[in-house]
């Protein structure tokens, strides 16, 4: 089980996307944001989310057609594609993520877990399920405020052990599971995925 890095990366591209739509008029909430990246074609275009130029861009939309523009790939027009650009990219990211850390460890990693805000995000959670063909577990959402409140209750001797500890979460969190279909699409998207270094 991993935790994915899905929240911070998800955020930055959602804010920053988000910041620039707003700018040109075009305001829309996150879930309207995943309801028309959902509506776009699927594994068009794809960008590496390491890449230098996302991490502090003046205009993320920009960057993500810029991006796609260089490497020769369609180039997403509309908001809903660059949302979907950006989200199956970063499903591919987890994916490559997986495997070096089953290779680095030696160890099968069955499953991801997603904690946090990131966890709200169905479109990504089922993308990155498909992406890395391991069922996606999300929840809780409050992660962080859930996780303090519980090492104080086990230092308290309210709980004896992490397995209580972790049937609390399970009992007082919604947890939902994604899982796999469709690899054929995704391990042809990673291939292409891979020359972009």
């Amino acid at each position: 089980r991993i935790s994915s890095p899905n929240s911070s990366s998800l955020a930055v591209i959602n804010q920053w996307c988000k910041r620039v739509f707003d700018a040109h008029g075009e305001i829309y909430d996150y879930g309207q944001l995943m309801k028309l990246a959902a509506a776009a074609k699927p594994l068009r275009s794809l960008v590496n989310p390491n890449d230098p130029r996302f991490l502090n861009p003046l205009d993320m939309a920009k960057e993500i057609q810029n991006y796609c523009r260089d490497t020769k790939q369609p180039v997403p027009q509309n908001v809903g594609e660059i949302i979907r650009c950006a989200y199956e990219s970063l499903a591919l990211k987890y994916r490559d993520t997986v495997k070096s850390l089953e290779v680095l460890t030696g160890e099968s990693i069955r499953q991801i877990h997603i904690v946090g805000g990131g966890s709200q995000n169905q479109l990504l959670n089922r993308f990155t399920a498909d992406a890395c063909q391991r069922p996606v577990v999300t929840g809780p959402i409050e992660a962080t405020a859930l996780g303090n409140l519980l090492v104080q209750a086990q230092a308290d001797g309210e709980l004896k052990n992490l397995s209580e500890v972790r049937e609390v979460v399970r009992a007082s969190s919604v947890i939902k599971t994604f899982s796999p279909h469709g690899s054929a699409p995704w391990s042809e998207a990673a291939g292409r995925m891979e020359n972009f270094g």
